[in-house]
Protein backbone atom coordinates (compact mmCIF):
# COMPACT_ATOMS: atom_id res chain seq x y z
CA UNK A 1 0.00 0.00 0.00
CA UNK A 2 0.97 3.60 -0.60
CA UNK A 3 -0.21 5.56 2.44
CA UNK A 4 -0.03 9.32 2.69
CA UNK A 5 -1.40 12.33 4.51
CA UNK A 6 -2.90 15.35 2.77
CA UNK A 7 -4.04 18.80 3.80
CA UNK A 8 -2.68 21.90 5.45
CA UNK A 9 0.24 21.59 7.85
CA UNK A 10 -0.95 20.30 11.21
CA UNK A 11 -4.37 19.30 9.86
CA UNK A 12 -3.48 16.48 7.47
CA UNK A 13 -5.87 13.58 6.97
CA UNK A 14 -4.99 10.01 6.02
CA UNK A 15 -5.18 8.92 2.40
CA UNK A 16 -4.34 6.07 0.09
CA UNK A 17 -2.96 6.06 -3.44
CA UNK A 18 -4.74 3.16 -5.12
CA UNK A 19 -3.41 0.90 -7.87
CA UNK A 20 -4.85 3.16 -10.56
CA UNK A 21 -3.15 6.23 -9.11
CA UNK A 22 -6.36 7.67 -7.66
CA UNK A 23 -6.07 9.47 -4.35
CA UNK A 24 -8.55 8.06 -1.80
CA UNK A 25 -9.69 9.44 1.57
CA UNK A 26 -8.97 7.08 4.48
CA UNK A 27 -10.33 9.33 7.23
CA UNK A 28 -13.52 7.25 7.50
CA UNK A 29 -11.42 4.13 8.15
CA UNK A 30 -8.59 5.34 10.42
CA UNK A 31 -7.86 8.63 12.20
CA UNK A 32 -4.28 9.01 10.96
CA UNK A 33 -1.20 7.31 9.53
CA UNK A 34 0.97 7.00 12.64
CA UNK A 35 2.62 4.54 14.99
CA UNK A 36 -0.69 3.54 16.54
CA UNK A 37 -1.99 2.44 13.15
CA UNK A 38 1.21 0.62 12.20
CA UNK A 39 1.14 -1.34 15.48
CA UNK A 40 -2.56 -2.25 15.18
CA UNK A 41 -3.01 -5.35 13.02
CA UNK A 42 -6.80 -5.03 12.93
CA UNK A 43 -6.69 -1.40 11.83
CA UNK A 44 -4.16 -2.22 9.13
CA UNK A 45 -6.38 -5.07 8.00
CA UNK A 46 -9.27 -2.61 7.59
CA UNK A 47 -7.05 -0.40 5.45
CA UNK A 48 -5.93 -3.36 3.34
CA UNK A 49 -9.52 -4.46 2.80
CA UNK A 50 -10.41 -0.94 1.68
CA UNK A 51 -7.34 -0.86 -0.59
CA UNK A 52 -8.57 -4.05 -2.28
CA UNK A 53 -11.94 -2.41 -2.97
CA UNK A 54 -10.92 1.24 -3.44
CA UNK A 55 -14.31 2.31 -4.81
CA UNK A 56 -15.62 2.24 -1.21
CA UNK A 57 -13.24 5.11 -0.40
CA UNK A 58 -14.09 8.66 -1.51
CA UNK A 59 -11.80 9.96 -4.25
CA UNK A 60 -9.89 13.15 -3.54
CA UNK A 61 -9.07 15.82 -6.11
CA UNK A 62 -5.29 16.28 -5.89
CA UNK A 63 -5.38 19.70 -7.58
CA UNK A 64 -4.08 22.23 -5.09
CA UNK A 65 -4.03 19.67 -2.30
CA UNK A 66 -0.87 19.73 -0.20
CA UNK A 67 0.86 16.42 0.45
CA UNK A 68 2.14 16.34 4.01
CA UNK A 69 4.62 13.97 5.63
CA UNK A 70 3.22 10.42 5.29
CA UNK A 71 3.62 9.73 9.00
CA UNK A 72 2.15 11.65 11.92
CA UNK A 73 3.28 11.82 15.56
CA UNK A 74 6.79 10.56 14.79
CA UNK A 75 8.50 9.30 17.94
CA UNK A 76 12.16 9.76 17.07
CA UNK A 77 14.33 10.01 13.98
CA UNK A 78 17.58 8.06 14.20
CA UNK A 79 20.07 8.73 11.42
CA UNK A 80 23.04 6.72 10.15
CA UNK A 81 26.08 8.70 9.03
CA UNK A 82 28.59 7.62 6.38
CA UNK A 83 26.59 4.51 5.48
CA UNK A 84 27.55 4.30 1.79
CA UNK A 85 30.95 3.16 0.57
CA UNK A 86 31.06 5.79 -2.19
CA UNK A 87 30.00 8.64 0.13
CA UNK A 88 32.67 7.72 2.68
CA UNK A 89 35.22 7.69 -0.15
CA UNK A 90 34.21 11.10 -1.53
CA UNK A 91 34.54 12.73 1.90
CA UNK A 92 37.86 10.99 2.66
CA UNK A 93 36.42 9.22 5.70
CA UNK A 94 37.37 5.74 6.85
CA UNK A 95 34.72 3.04 6.53
CA UNK A 96 33.10 2.95 9.99
CA UNK A 97 33.46 -0.26 11.97
CA UNK A 98 30.00 0.31 13.51
CA UNK A 99 27.10 2.53 12.44
CA UNK A 100 27.55 6.24 13.20
CA UNK A 101 24.42 7.58 14.90
CA UNK A 102 22.86 11.01 15.26
CA UNK A 103 19.32 12.23 15.79
CA UNK A 104 16.93 14.59 14.09
CA UNK A 105 14.02 16.08 15.99
CA UNK A 106 10.56 15.14 14.67
CA UNK A 107 9.79 18.85 14.23
CA UNK A 108 12.30 19.01 11.36
CA UNK A 109 9.90 16.93 9.25
CA UNK A 110 7.93 18.68 6.51
CA UNK A 111 6.07 17.53 3.42
CA UNK A 112 7.84 16.45 0.23
CA UNK A 113 7.09 19.70 -1.62
CA UNK A 114 7.24 22.13 1.30
CA UNK A 115 9.76 24.96 1.32
CA UNK A 116 13.20 24.23 2.78
CA UNK A 117 14.71 27.15 4.70
CA UNK A 118 18.40 28.03 4.47
CA UNK A 119 19.38 28.86 8.08
CA UNK A 120 20.49 32.36 9.00
CA UNK A 121 24.27 32.56 8.78
CA UNK A 122 24.51 29.39 6.69
CA UNK A 123 27.28 29.06 4.12
CA UNK A 124 27.23 25.29 3.65
CA UNK A 125 23.67 23.97 3.36
CA UNK A 126 23.89 20.56 1.66
CA UNK A 127 21.58 17.95 0.17
CA UNK A 128 21.27 14.21 0.95
CA UNK A 129 18.74 11.81 -0.58
CA UNK A 130 18.04 8.90 1.77
CA UNK A 131 15.93 5.80 2.27
CA UNK A 132 13.79 6.24 5.37
CA UNK A 133 12.70 3.16 7.34
CA UNK A 134 9.55 3.30 9.46
CA UNK A 135 9.27 0.96 12.43
CA UNK A 136 6.05 -1.02 12.87
CA UNK A 137 6.77 -3.26 15.86
CA UNK A 138 8.58 -2.53 19.12
CA UNK A 139 12.19 -3.64 18.71
CA UNK A 140 14.59 -4.31 21.57
CA UNK A 141 17.70 -6.53 21.61
CA UNK A 142 16.96 -8.16 18.26
CA UNK A 143 19.10 -11.16 17.40
CA UNK A 144 19.47 -10.95 13.63
CA UNK A 145 19.14 -8.75 10.56
CA UNK A 146 16.16 -10.87 9.52
CA UNK A 147 14.43 -9.92 12.77
CA UNK A 148 15.30 -6.32 12.03
CA UNK A 149 13.50 -6.43 8.69
CA UNK A 150 10.50 -8.11 10.31
CA UNK A 151 10.06 -5.02 12.51
CA UNK A 152 9.86 -2.61 9.54
CA UNK A 153 6.39 -1.31 8.64
CA UNK A 154 7.43 0.50 5.49
CA UNK A 155 9.75 2.80 3.62
CA UNK A 156 9.76 6.39 2.38
CA UNK A 157 11.92 8.92 0.57
CA UNK A 158 13.73 11.32 2.90
CA UNK A 159 15.85 14.42 2.37
CA UNK A 160 18.44 14.76 5.13
CA UNK A 161 19.23 18.44 4.61
CA UNK A 162 22.47 19.33 6.41
CA UNK A 163 24.44 22.47 7.25
CA UNK A 164 28.07 21.32 7.09
CA UNK A 165 29.68 24.25 8.91
CA UNK A 166 27.24 23.88 11.79
CA UNK A 167 27.70 20.09 11.69
CA UNK A 168 31.50 19.87 11.54
CA UNK A 169 33.12 23.21 12.34
CA UNK A 170 31.12 24.52 15.28
CA UNK A 171 32.13 21.95 17.91
CA UNK A 172 30.04 19.36 19.70
CA UNK A 173 27.93 16.83 17.84
CA UNK A 174 26.58 16.64 14.29
CA UNK A 175 23.12 17.57 15.58
CA UNK A 176 23.77 21.32 15.19
CA UNK A 177 23.88 20.93 11.43
CA UNK A 178 21.01 18.47 11.19
CA UNK A 179 18.15 19.97 13.19
CA UNK A 180 17.46 23.29 11.52
CA UNK A 181 13.87 24.10 10.66
CA UNK A 182 12.48 22.15 7.64
CA UNK A 183 15.61 19.94 7.41
CA UNK A 184 13.78 16.60 6.93
CA UNK A 185 11.28 16.55 4.05
CA UNK A 186 9.60 13.13 4.11
CA UNK A 187 7.37 11.36 1.61
CA UNK A 188 5.28 11.57 -0.48
CA UNK A 189 4.24 8.05 0.51
CA UNK A 190 4.79 5.47 3.18
CA UNK A 191 5.09 2.29 1.10
CA UNK A 192 4.37 -0.78 3.19
CA UNK A 193 7.18 -3.31 3.53
CA UNK A 194 5.34 -6.02 1.59
CA UNK A 195 5.64 -3.88 -1.56
CA UNK A 196 9.43 -3.45 -1.26
CA UNK A 197 10.89 -6.77 -2.32
CA UNK A 198 14.48 -5.88 -1.45
CA UNK A 199 15.40 -2.66 0.41
CA UNK A 200 19.01 -3.22 -0.70
CA UNK A 201 18.10 -2.84 -4.39
CA UNK A 202 16.62 0.68 -4.50
CA UNK A 203 18.08 3.38 -6.76
CA UNK A 204 18.30 6.87 -5.22
CA UNK A 205 18.71 10.10 -7.22
CA UNK A 206 18.84 13.82 -6.50
CA UNK A 207 18.92 16.85 -8.80
CA UNK A 208 19.77 20.50 -8.03
CA UNK A 209 18.32 23.00 -10.50
CA UNK A 210 17.80 20.13 -12.95
CA UNK A 211 21.38 18.83 -12.74
CA UNK A 212 21.80 15.24 -11.51
CA UNK A 213 24.01 15.28 -8.40
CA UNK A 214 23.39 11.91 -6.70
CA UNK A 215 22.78 8.63 -8.53
CA UNK A 216 23.28 5.69 -6.18
CA UNK A 217 21.74 2.50 -4.90
CA UNK A 218 21.03 1.08 -1.47
CA UNK A 219 23.13 -1.93 -2.53
CA UNK A 220 26.13 0.27 -1.66
CA UNK A 221 25.12 0.62 2.00
CA UNK A 222 27.83 -0.39 4.46
CA UNK A 223 25.22 -1.49 7.01
CA UNK A 224 22.03 -2.77 5.34
CA UNK A 225 18.56 -2.01 6.63
CA UNK A 226 18.00 -5.19 8.65
CA UNK A 227 21.38 -4.88 10.35
CA UNK A 228 20.79 -1.21 11.16
CA UNK A 229 17.50 -2.03 12.90
CA UNK A 230 19.09 -4.93 14.77
CA UNK A 231 22.06 -2.80 15.85
CA UNK A 232 19.97 0.14 17.03
CA UNK A 233 17.75 -2.16 19.09
CA UNK A 234 20.74 -2.89 21.34
CA UNK A 235 21.21 0.79 22.20
CA UNK A 236 17.62 2.04 22.33
CA UNK A 237 14.10 0.71 22.07
CA UNK A 238 12.53 1.34 18.69
CA UNK A 239 8.78 1.92 18.73
CA UNK A 240 6.11 1.95 16.03
CA UNK A 241 6.28 5.32 14.33
CA UNK A 242 10.02 5.78 14.83
CA UNK A 243 11.96 6.64 11.67
CA UNK A 244 15.49 5.68 10.62
CA UNK A 245 17.27 7.71 7.92
CA UNK A 246 19.74 5.19 6.52
CA UNK A 247 22.42 7.40 4.95
CA UNK A 248 23.19 8.96 1.58
CA UNK A 249 25.21 7.95 -1.50
CA UNK A 250 28.01 9.97 -3.09
CA UNK A 251 27.37 13.29 -4.79
CA UNK A 252 26.80 15.71 -1.94
CA UNK A 253 28.13 19.27 -2.19
CA UNK A 254 30.67 18.62 0.59
CA UNK A 255 32.34 15.94 -1.54
CA UNK A 256 32.78 18.11 -4.63
CA UNK A 257 35.76 20.29 -5.67
CA UNK A 258 36.04 23.90 -4.61
CA UNK A 259 34.08 26.06 -4.89
CA UNK A 260 31.62 23.58 -3.44
CA UNK A 261 28.10 24.20 -4.80
CA UNK A 262 26.23 24.52 -1.53
CA UNK A 263 22.54 25.37 -1.63
CA UNK A 264 21.17 28.89 -1.55
CA UNK A 265 17.80 30.59 -1.66
CA UNK A 266 16.17 30.13 -5.05
CA UNK A 267 17.65 26.70 -5.70
CA UNK A 268 15.30 23.81 -6.49
CA UNK A 269 16.06 20.31 -5.25
CA UNK A 270 14.30 17.22 -6.61
CA UNK A 271 14.90 13.71 -5.31
CA UNK A 272 13.50 10.21 -5.42
CA UNK A 273 13.94 6.68 -4.17
CA UNK A 274 12.66 4.38 -6.91
CA UNK A 275 9.18 3.11 -6.09
CA UNK A 276 8.82 5.37 -3.05
CA UNK A 277 7.97 8.65 -4.76
CA UNK A 278 9.55 11.94 -5.69
CA UNK A 279 10.09 15.20 -3.81
CA UNK A 280 10.59 18.80 -4.96
CA UNK A 281 11.61 21.70 -2.77
CA UNK A 282 12.39 25.33 -3.45
CA UNK A 283 14.83 26.87 -0.99
CA UNK A 284 14.25 30.21 0.70
CA UNK A 285 16.10 32.18 3.36
CA UNK A 286 14.95 31.59 6.94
Amino acid sequence: MKLLRVGTAGAERPALLDRDGTLRDLSGIVPDIDGDLLADASALARVRTAADTPAVLPALDPAGLRIGPPLGRIGKIVCIGLNYHDHAAETGAAIPAEPILFFKAPDTVVGPEDTVLVPRGSRKTDWEVELAVVIGRTARYLGSAEEGLAHVAGYATAHDVSEREFQIERGGTWDKGKNCETFNPLGPWLVTADEVEDPQALPLRLWVNGELKQDGTTADQIFPVGEVVRYLSHFMTLYPGDVINTGTPAGVAMGQPEPKPYLKAGDVVELEVEGLGRQRQELKDA
